[in-house]
């Protein structure tokens, strides 16, 4: 077990300015307007400021050291605007950006638009060559669902098929009910 003592360099960290400390504490006022992270982030840095040192910020808070550790150097990094969280959305696995994806498939497009048949083999045999690992056939259906592709196939008929005998099984069938 890593000793709290053994983290800290000296009793306290950077001070800040009357004004800096004025901003964090209208920054905590506003607790509606505010995510709960960045609000406990603030209140860590205020205890720093009110003289308590990190193993005492964690007794208090009920977080850990590297949480209390994050958030001090957050705001000497970064003053009031770095405590706020960074927001999560997007793409975040994401194996090559969109742009990239569709000059990928701009290849490919050519010969579809000229009638032939895609190959989803070649297609995800590129997409590896171009991302550097192996993937599943999954990625690359969603790849083409992602950018407007659809599965179109001409509708199955069997090669000897015999078009008079299919009209006369139809005339007849219609003819009996």
């Amino acid at each position: 077990m890593i000793r709290c003592d053994d983290l800290i360099r000296g009793k306290q960290m950077v001070k800040c300015t009357k004004s800096e400390v004025r901003r964090l504490k209208t920054a905590l006022l506003r607790l509606k307007k505010i995510s709960p992270i960045q609000r406990d982030r603030i209140r860590m840095v205020l205890m720093r400021e009110n003289g308590m040192t990190q193993p005492e910020i964690v007794e208090v808070m009920g977080k850990s050291l590297s949480t209390v550790n994050r958030a001090h150097m957050l705001y000497d990094e970064g003053g009031v605007k770095a405590l706020k969280p960074k927001p999560i959305g997007g793409r975040q696995r994401e194996n090559m950006t969109v742009a990239r994806e569709k000059a990928l498939l701009a290849d490919f497009a050519k010969a579809a638009g000229a009638g032939e048949l895609l190959n989803i083999h070649d297609l995800k045999a590129a997409y590896e060559k171009a991302i550097g690992h192996a993937t599943s056939n999954s990625t690359v259906y969603n790849l083409l669902d992602r950018h407007g592709w659809r599965k179109l196939m001409p509708r199955p008929f069997h090669p000897k098929r015999n078009r008079a005998a299919q009209n006369a099984f139809k005339k007849k069938g219609f003819q009996m009910l």
